[in-house]
């Protein structure tokens, strides 16, 4: 339904080998990130502060792969995603299984060390527009919670994170990028040609792929004699839609977390969630109808001028072009939505390009 072509490679079994109660599952995501040196969803505002990454594209890749059965024989798990030439990573990266759950990005809150009492407050704006409609912002006392507290509210509920491969719901799990594949793609990286994906763990795995990353998605700043910012962009080919947010700090006098500001694109308070992963492209469909996406049609947004004048020394944030999904299977889905279908194994490949930005430094989508 992505409108991707892609052939399906068979990969039967083993022989004698009887297809597990659920699918093995693998996902990719695949990004294209410019700015600031935010990625993967990440949302630490004080890596964006190093300086990292200018503005040239920098291309991203993260692989999970889950299963519902072990390795024979208590042997280690063991898998490798075999890569086509062009990708420049070698003849495959190794899926490394973590010895214990890895911590998702965005568990915290944002500026705040983990373990550390909440201090100050979060102002909440959100919608495009010279300036915040009434009732808003909406202010969260994080001194009133207890250390390693989230507030509620904070983060959406009806958008949540959508991963169909985690440790947790894999008996047998492993992903990359990881400590034994360290390799990067390079700027010449492509994912155009045929994958493959072998383990002791899992039926091979193989598809290949017409899609290659999406182009670079970069963002400009202009302030406005009303005090509201103009986000302009560049049109992205085969986004699905757009979504943006910023987040300013304004400390008190001490010099200590005081206020932290936050603004998002949504026509409601959204934030967070999904919204910052990667969404499928009928999710953001979705979304757009519910006027929490941007469609794929607009290129600029007004960040309200109360914004600004409650985090006035400098705010950072990040622009989301979510883009095209492919998805794979063996056996093939039926055309026949009500023939019985039991799949080996499925795979998922999602598209986002993103920017991040500082506004009130130099060289916005540059620094």
């Amino acid at each position: 339904g992505s409108g991707l072509t892609a052939a399906v490679l068979l990969a039967p079994m083993a022989h004698g080998q009887a297809s597990p109660a659920a699918p093995v599952r693998y996902d990719m995501d695949v990004g294209t990130a410019t700015g600031a040196g935010m990625g993967a969803g990440a949302i630490n505002p004080l890596a964006m502060l190093t300086g990292r990454g200018g503005n040239e594209p920098r291309k991203e890749l993260y692989l999970r792969l889950g299963s519902p059965t072990a390795p024979a024989n208590g042997a280690r798990p063991q898998a490798d995603h075999f890569m086509p030439s062009v990708a420049r990573l070698g003849a495959s990266v190794p899926l490394v299984t973590p010895e214990r759950q890895p911590r998702e990005e965005g568990d915290g809150i944002p500026g705040q060390r983990d373990g550390e009492r909440p201090r100050g407050r979060i102002l909440i704006f959100w919608g495009c527009g010279a300036h915040a409609p009434a009732g808003q912002p909406v202010v969260i006392d994080l001194s009133r919670l207890a250390a390693g507290q989230m507030p509620t509210g904070l983060f959406s509920t009806s958008v949540p994170r959508d991963r169909s491969v985690t440790f947790g719901n894999s008996r047998t799990y492993g992903d990359w990028p990881n400590s034994r594949g360290r390799t990067q793609l390079s700027p010449q990286s492509s994912l155009v040609g045929a994958h493959r994906i072998a383990g002791n763990y899992s039926p091979e795995i193989a598809f290949s792929l017409t899609q290659d990353f999406m182009p670079a998605l970069t963002a400009t700043g202009t302030a406005q004699p009303d005090q509201s910012t103009q986000l302009s962009w560049n049109s992205v080919a085969g986004a699905t839609g757009y979504y943006a947010w910023t987040m300013g700090m304004k400390p008190d006098a001490s010099g200590n977390s005081g206020d932290m500001v936050w603004w998002s694109s949504s026509a409601t308070q959204q934030f967070g969630g999904g919204l910052w992963d990667w969404l499928s492209p009928g999710t953001v469909s979705t979304l757009i109808r519910q006027r929490v996406v941007m469609a794929p049609t607009q290129t600029s947004c007004l960040v309200p001028a109360e914004v600004k004048q409650a985090a006035p020394d400098f705010m950072f944030g990040n622009l989301y072009a979510y883009g095209p999904e492919a998805n794979f299977a063996f056996p093939p889905r039926p055309a026949n939505a009500r023939t019985p279908w039991s799949p080996i194994w499925t795979a998922r490949v999602r598209y986002r390009a993103n920017t991040s930005w500082m506004i009130g430094m130099p060289g916005m989508g540059g620094d």
